[in-house]
């Protein structure tokens, strides 16, 4: 399939809404477990998508459509949307979750990007050259690994229990063995 802005924003404007289904009133043995040092729990990836909501999609974009002759992205504190939400619940971040992203969309929507826009060009500090559809495409795929790690965490938490079905649930069997 190639990419297409609109059907891209149809799965972007629902990864709020599906997190907050799916985590809101867990207790926190589900959503502060982890998978291992320097992982991430569920609570930590929806601090992490702020982040990329305040720091990363849009800002970005903005770079590779500006007419100015700098191009390179800023680098990014992937830890700094922690450092700023320590304390506070996941219901405080799941809402702030979704009002960032609904901004975003706003604001991606109002561009009206066209073909051409979606071809323009940026420059990722490590990456190098990269376009505004590769960028708008890796926002999307960005929300689904962060989705499907949350199954990951979770699935790991009853993966011992599962017995003979192991076989037959690669969400348990590819989790790590590793206690986290």
């Amino acid at each position: 399939m190639s990419f297409d802005l609109d059907r891209s924003i149809q799965l972007l404007e629902r990864t709020p809404a599906v997190l907050r289904t799916w985590l809101s009133g867990l207790d926190d043995e589900w959503t502060a477990r982890h998978e291992g040092k320097d992982t991430w729990s569920p609570y930590d990836v929806v601090r992490h998508l702020i982040d990329g909501e305040h720091t990363v999609w849009m800002p970005r974009l903005r770079v590779i459509l500006s007419d100015g002759p700098e191009k390179t992205f800023a680098p990014s504190d992937q830890l700094a949307e922690f450092r700023e939400s320590e304390g506070r619940s996941l219901g405080e971040l799941l809402d702030e979750f979704a009002a960032a992203r609904a901004a975003c969309l706003r604001d991606l929507r109002v561009l009206a990007l066209s073909g051409a826009d979606l071809d323009r060009t940026g420059v990722h500090p490590t990456f190098g050259t990269v376009t505004a559809r590769q960028l708008l495409a890796t926002w999307v795929a960005h929300d689904l690994d962060h989705v499907m790690q949350i199954s990951r965490v979770l699935a790991h938490q009853v993966g011992g229990e599962v017995g003979p079905w192991v076989e037959f649930l690669r969400v348990v069997r590819d989790a790590p063995t590793r206690d986290a």
